[in-house]
């Protein structure tokens, strides 16, 4: 483990590598799984608040799912989550003319109608955050339906850090994103020593 202020981030988030390949995927993380994508609490209050941005974007069955579910809503372990359709895909995802999913919210910020890009959780993928009483973990999420993501990164040569970097200055910050390069820096290096 790497530590960077209260961030304790998995060697994997180095070690690994990763670049989505949604060709292979058809943005599968937006339809597996057994809870909607997670949310801050700030992040609850900017989707109730852009809803009504965003709800020009959303397929029929999507507004219907958060109308009757709410904008967010609390998961099986007490956190928030964006809605379910019919307990498959989230709510705020479209589909393109090649059955590919994409995000409802994305697609409003890509029209410049809502300053909020996508909750960060979804940003930040595959890497996962979880706040503890005294850090915040920054751990490397493995799942199955991303092993093209895994072939073409190390086809590509992009560790996971480096695929989420916006993301990660999104939540952290350009200095802590900065240390973090370094932190790499010296891991290669201490590899290449021994």
């Amino acid at each position: 483990m790497v530590q960077i202020d209260d961030k304790l981030i998995s060697l994997e988030v180095f070690e690994e590598q990763f670049v989505c390949d949604l060709n292979a995927c058809k943005g599968a993380c937006c339809v597996e799984g057994d809870a909607g994508a997670p949310l801050t609490d700030e992040e609850t209050t900017i989707i109730e608040k852009e809803y009504q941005k965003v709800k020009p974007f959303l397929r029929p069955e999507g507004i219907k799912a958060i109308e009757e579910q709410g904008t967010f809503m609390k998961d099986e372990d007490g956190d928030w989550v964006t809605p379910l359709i019919e307990g498959k895909e989230c709510a705020y995802t479209l589909f393109d003319e090649r059955g590919t999913a994409m995000c409802g919210i994305e697609k409003a910020w890509q029209a410049n109608e809502t300053s909020f890009r996508k909750p960060v959780s979804c940003h930040l993928y595959p890497i996962r955050t979880k706040r503890y009483k005294e850090f915040e973990a920054v751990n490397y999420e493995r799942w199955n339906i991303c092993g093209a993501a895994c072939t073409l990164g190390k086809e590509l040569k992009v560790p996971v850090y480096r695929f989420a970097k916006d993301a990660l200055i999104r939540k952290y910050g350009v200095e802590w994103f900065d240390a973090l390069e370094e932190a790499a820096e010296e891991l290669l290096k201490m590899r290449h020593n021994k």
